[in-house]
């Protein structure tokens, strides 16, 4: 009775539930303006709202790891074997803490092609028991890894967490590009001096070059050639205190290759004073190194980075636990305003930053060509612009419902999941308001009223938008929640690690649909009203007619 209440009966008759939707319809569709600010100023609220009590923005969602890498940096002439000593006490002590399940140590000097620092030593891979066997979290692991090693002697133990997306590097990157060295070890200096100061930032490194010093020989090609000796038998010489001279080589009996002889002088006498000792054979006779060689203290470089001609430093932060690197890179953003860097230094922010900023533009673009496609379809499928834009319109303020989501669950705004997850709503929302107008045109090619269409169509719909609605966010549940279910093993368990990283895309949808349910239930049929009573407007308003009347005697 109540279906053929909705099709040709008296719809106010209905009661229930479809009865008390009709009432609040149709006193909706009567305040279409009313309706329509209200959702806008709705809109503008939550978003207000967010930016000042949100839990801000992220790149991926913060997964809790179930590994770790410890890097060990320490300065001065260190042999392998010193080095060795120094990890291995780190990794003893490492493989004390519970919920640890095995260690990969590496010492000596970091790789070429390693994002590590110059005065690395050593790095140790922490892999953790699985989740469902420890009593804490993989972030609680390392924090006690931080506290275990802080306070050893002569080291700096650094403590980083496996990278979700894209290898990022450390959470906050700067690059400093200059044709001036010194421009930019003065910048670096005044950068690093005010990031020390931020709260919330840890493992802060630069990659200038190690102090140190490097002894250079400039040999004096005119006196040595007074001398009677050259360049080559200067350096011949040096050698003996450093790497040594070769002066043949054997092939032993049970060996494939050649073995090279080398001389050089006693560990003893392989030192700096020993340069200034040395004597080059001439053709007349052993002269002092010195009368022709100048020995003079360098600054050491380890390496030198370019990128477009221009010299590179970077400086590098991690951030603590729970600190979102997004709210830390604006800080450091206001902070640089009122640093008084040299002209020629251009400073980017690279890292996560840098690929924020580029998912964020990929995603905007996605979602502004997925609505110009659907625009086409809509005009062409209702052959009308307004309600084309209706449906758009609804897709936007469905938004609504996915930041109600963040502040209700305490969740982050992700770039990436829940990007993704506003345009996997677009799809939906389009859907239950195709179904929505379509119904409506068809009821008004009949010769309903269109008022009367209006209330008739909400009637009509009521049933399969609700069902849609309700099963895709009871089907999205589990993931809301962090409910893992196990049909294998059969069972259930609260958290986890996969479950993570899909909360953010399933929060979005649900509470998304859930209000975009609620627009496409009174807003839409509302803004029909509205489009209704603008025509109706134009066409019994004297002035309009007028100007339509001449236009018609003009055609």
């Amino acid at each position: 009775k109540k279906i053929k209440a909705t099709e040709t009966g008296n719809i106010f008759a209905i009661g229930g539930f479809v009865g008390l939707y009709i009432n609040i319809l149709n006193f909706s569709i009567k305040r279409p303006i009313i309706i329509l600010f209200t959702s806008i100023l709705l809109l503008i609220s939550v978003m207000v709202t967010y930016g000042n009590i949100g839990k801000g923005i992220i790149f991926f969602p913060e997964v809790d790891p179930d590994a770790g890498r410890v890097i060990v940096h320490a300065r001065g002439n260190l042999s392998v074997y010193e080095k060795d000593e120094i990890i291995r006490d780190v990794e003893k002590r490492i493989l004390k803490i519970d919920g640890i399940n095995s260690a990969y140590t590496n010492s000596g000097a970091s790789s070429p092609g390693s994002n590590d620092s110059a005065d690395t030593i050593g790095s140790i891979f922490v892999e953790f028991a699985d989740w469902q066997d420890r009593n804490i979290s993989g972030k609680e692991i390392l924090q006690q890894i931080r506290e275990s090693t802080e306070n050893i002697a002569g080291i700096k133990v650094e403590v980083r967490e496996p990278e979700a997306g894209p290898p990022t590097g450390k959470a906050v990157r700067l690059e400093l590009a200059s044709e001036s060295f010194n421009s930019l070890n003065q910048s670096v200096e005044m950068i690093n001096k005010s990031l020390k100061e931020i709260p919330g930032l840890i493992d802060l490194e630069d990659s200038r070059p190690i102090p140190g010093i490097e002894w250079r020989l400039s040999v004096d090609r005119a006196e040595a050639g007074r001398f009677g000796t050259d360049v080559v038998s200067v350096g011949n010489v040096i050698k003996l205190v450093t790497n040594g001279i070769r002066v043949g080589g054997y092939r032993p009996d049970d060996a494939d290759e050649e073995v090279d002889i080398f001389v050089r002088f006693p560990e003893e006498y392989r030192n700096i004073s020993m340069l200034d000792q040395l004597r080059v054979l001439t053709a007349n006779g052993q002269v002092p190194i010195g009368n022709f060689v100048n020995k003079t203290p360098e600054n050491k470089l380890g390496h030198i980075t370019r990128i477009n001609s221009n010299r590179i430093l970077k400086i590098e932060s991690e951030v603590l636990p729970g600190v979102l690197p997004d709210d830390k890179v604006n800080e450091i953003k206001t902070i640089l305003k009122s640093l008084d860097l040299p002209k020629d230094v251009l400073l980017t922010f690279r890292g996560q930053d840098e690929e924020q900023k580029a998912a964020a533009d990929f995603l905007s673009r996605a979602f502004l060509v997925a609505l110009f496609i659907m625009a086409i379809i809509l005009v062409t499928q209702f052959n009308s612009f307004y309600h084309a834009l209706l449906i758009l319109t609804a897709v936007i303020l469905s938004t609504i419902g996915v930041v109600i989501g963040l502040l209700i669950m305490g969740h982050p705004f992700s770039i990436v999941m829940t990007g993704v997850g506003i345009i996997t709503l677009a799809g939906i929302v389009v859907n239950n308001n195709i179904v929505l107008i379509d119904t409506y045109q068809i009821l008004v090619k009949q010769g309903i009223d269109r008022t009367e269409a209006i209330l008739r169509t909400g009637a009509q719909r009521l049933r399969p938008v609700l069902l849609t609605a309700i099963t895709t966010i009871v089907g999205l549940l589990p993931m809301v929640t962090r409910v893992n279910i196990d049909f294998t093993s059969r069972q259930i368990t609260i958290g986890g690690p996969s479950t993570d990283w899909w909360v953010l895309l399933a929060s979005a949808v649900a509470f998304g649909l859930a209000f975009a349910t609620l627009l496409t239930l009174i807003v839409t049929p509302s803004l029909i009203a509205l489009g209704i009573k603008t025509n109706n407007f134009f066409s019994n308003n004297k002035f309009f007619l007028k100007n339509k009347k001449i236009a018609n005697i003009e055609t």
